[in-house]
């Protein structure tokens, strides 16, 4: 099976989807849609918004945990391999391995 046919989406670019010059829908496949999915979970679950107005870091450490438990569920991710970067102040950069494609990494 093809690495195209085993994960193939739309692409979403600064929430809107993404056209082409012919007015079709651009896809995303493999790598790049595990990620796009992951980030789209964690904007639908409201817990990136929980962030915002949270200043105590021990609440904060909460979120994130429930960030990274999220991001398990996901059946094509290796379990324990997914890592929050949360040193920039305005991103949350996610890094996880897959079963099938090896590492990837996407930002909220």
């Amino acid at each position: 099976m093809s690495e195209l046919a085993q994960y193939s989406d739309l692409l979403i670019v600064e929430g809107a989807l993404s056209i082409d010059v012919g007015a079709q829908p651009q896809l995303t496949d493999t790598r790049s849609s595990i990620a796009q999915d992951i980030k789209h979970l964690l904007m639908e679950s409201g817990l990136v918004t929980k962030l915002l107005a949270q200043r105590s870091a021990t609440l904060r450490s909460d979120v994130y945990t429930e960030i990274e438990l999220l991001i398990e569920t996901d059946t094509r991710l290796v379990p324990g391999t997914i890592e929050l970067d949360t040193t920039a102040a305005e991103l949350i950069t996610i890094t996880a391995t897959t079963y099938d494609f090896g590492v990837i990494t996407t930002e909220v």
